[in-house]
């Protein structure tokens, strides 16, 4: 496999294994797709620097 598959993969176990806390500590919803976005966001923001620098 290559790097990059191996990358997201990670990328999604990790994902897996936070979301049920984030989802407990943010049961109001409103609150929650807030921190949604923010964590989408820096993520996002983290993705296109990795790509900028790497490629």
């Amino acid at each position: 496999m290559s790097d990059e598959i191996l990358s997201t993969i990670y990328l999604l176990l990790v994902i897996a294994l936070v979301f049920p806390g984030f989802y407990y500590a943010n049961r109001n919803k409103k609150v929650f797709f807030k921190n949604l976005m923010i964590w989408a966001g820096i993520i996002g923001i983290i993705i296109v620097l990795i790509n900028l620098f790497y490629n």
